[in-house]
């Protein structure tokens, strides 16, 4: 593949070829987010933000070799989030479940593991930088190198997003069977409770004039087993919403 046309920054030659200005190749960098706010994000959606980010850096690091110091920073900065996430998207294997963990292990270091593609992504990200900033002249054939790994490591990153998403349809999976063993348990005691109200009833209707304040609690207990009963069936059907959009 042909190297990149960067502009020239202290001398350096350009291509003959037109190229796009650099305003008109991106808007202006964004400022990186705030890292204690991954700690708010699901693991999927973190591991999404990588594919984001890959293509950022991809463009910031661009703009950087054409003399663009913002760019270089912003760069900098997409970088070190980067590398941060996925230090931490790979680390998460060792506080999961063991049947979890060992899909987050095998995604990222099985035999198909995708972690060194995206480990030597990154690399040759902070080394086009790098070379960028001395403005080597070999900062071309590393911009060409990036740009022709990038859908490797797209594919990379695609792979890990999977891996989290089967991770967390799992638990949910998971956890509305245990909501369902609940409503379960709910909706039996509920039922043994309603027959204990009903033989309370009959004891106080027998009762006559003696047993009407019983009659007033046995009354009281067959209002609070309806609302068990209608609280159970509120939490079956959202149990199935939640089944069915997942």
């Amino acid at each position: 593949m042909a190297a990149f046309p960067l502009s020239a920054r202290n001398g350096m030659a350009t291509s003959s070829t037109p190229t796009t200005p650099s305003s008109a190749l991106s808007l202006p960098p964004k400022a990186a987010p705030v890292a204690g706010r991954d700690n708010d994000m699901s693991l999927v959606n973190l591991a999404a933000r990588q594919r984001m980010l890959s293509q950022r850096m991809v463009l910031q690091t661009v703009l950087a070799a054409r003399g663009s110091d913002l760019h270089m920073k912003a760069a900098r900065s997409s970088l070190a989030l980067f590398t941060d996430s996925q230090a931490r998207l790979v680390d998460t294997a060792r506080h999961l479940d063991a049947a979890s963990g060992d899909i987050i292990r095998k995604a990222y270091h099985g035999p198909a593991g995708v972690g060194a593609t995206i480990d030597a992504f990154a690399q040759q990200v902070g080394t086009a930088l790098d070379l960028a900033e001395r403005q080597s002249p070999r900062v071309d054939d590393a911009l060409a190198r990036l740009v022709e790994s990038t859908d490797s490591a797209l594919d990379a990153l695609n792979t890990a997003t999977t891996a989290f998403d089967r991770v967390a349809k799992a638990k949910s999976e998971t956890l509305l069977k245990e909501l369902a063993g609940i409503v379960a348990s709910i909706q039996t005691v509920a039922r043994e409770a309603k027959v204990v109200s009903f033989n309370a009833q009959v004891m106080a209707a027998r009762a006559g004039q003696h047993g009407r304040e019983f009659a007033v609690v046995a009354n009281v207990l067959s209002g609070i087993t309806n609302e068990i009963d209608g609280l159970s069936l509120q939490a079956v059907s959202l149990a199935g919403r939640s089944r069915n959009a997942a």
